[in-house]
């Protein structure tokens, strides 16, 4: 999957007019029940965003593009678990994701539209999200506005970091050479920061989410 997912980005590097297109295929790809979890679409957005910043890449063509794959592709979950039911989900290929999914559901059942616009972030949901939400019955008109709204909102946030990145090295090659030493201590410095909120957030949420799955499974 890397190498097939290298070999896009080098043709949209060399294929300017076509990245939009090939990028929302990605997304589309990604945003597909079950199959999305194995298609990690953010380091070809990321890289995307670094290109846009170089002005290799037109962002309209590649916002829109990625904006359309990823509303068409969450659509398609919703209406294959409005179709399949709950029923779908017990048959014995889904057995490894059995805890996932009952997670899943009950993140669905509490979070409703707002699930959608996290499950955009978060790997794991990502997948099942909107399979869930169609298998619960979600009103379609709150779906899709989630959807479209959510799917605006991902793409742009995946672009950001390339394009800031590719933005801000442009800014520190002028200002590196008189404040080099300076820079590399703040880098170093924020950094640290960084680590540290993150570690703290992450260890949270799984603490939160070990608690939710353990009472989830002794309700049963």
């Amino acid at each position: 999957m890397d190498s097939l997912l290298q070999a896009v980005g080098d043709f949209v590097a060399r294929n300017h007019m076509w990245a939009g297109v090939m990028l929302g295929l990605v997304v589309f790809v990604e945003s597909l029940a079950v199959v999305g979890a194995f298609v990690p679409a953010t380091g070809l957005l990321v890289a995307a965003g670094g290109l846009i910043a170089a002005g290799v890449l037109d962002p309209v063509n590649v916002i829109v593009g990625c904006v359309i794959g990823a509303v068409i592709g969450d659509a398609i979950s919703y209406w294959a678990g409005r179709r399949l039911g709950v029923r779908f989900l017990q048959r014995p290929m889904f057995t490894a994701h059995r805890r996932r999914i009952a997670w899943t559901r009950l993140y669905c059942r509490r979070y409703g539209v707002m699930s959608i616009f996290v499950g955009r972030f978060f790997g794991p949901l990502r997948a099942f999200v909107p399979l869930t939400l169609g298998m619960l019955r979600m009103r379609q008109r709150a779906f899709q506005f989630g959807n479209v709204t959510s799917g605006i909102v991902w793409v742009l946030a995946m672009l950001a970091p390339g394009y800031l990145a590719a933005q801000g090295l442009a800014k520190m090659e002028v200002l590196s050479e008189a404040h080099g030493p300076t820079l590399l201590i703040g880098a170093l410095a924020v950094t640290i920061l960084i680590v540290a909120v993150a570690y703290r957030l992450v260890k949270a949420r799984m603490s939160r989410k070990s608690a939710i799955m353990r009472g989830a499974l002794q309700g049963r």
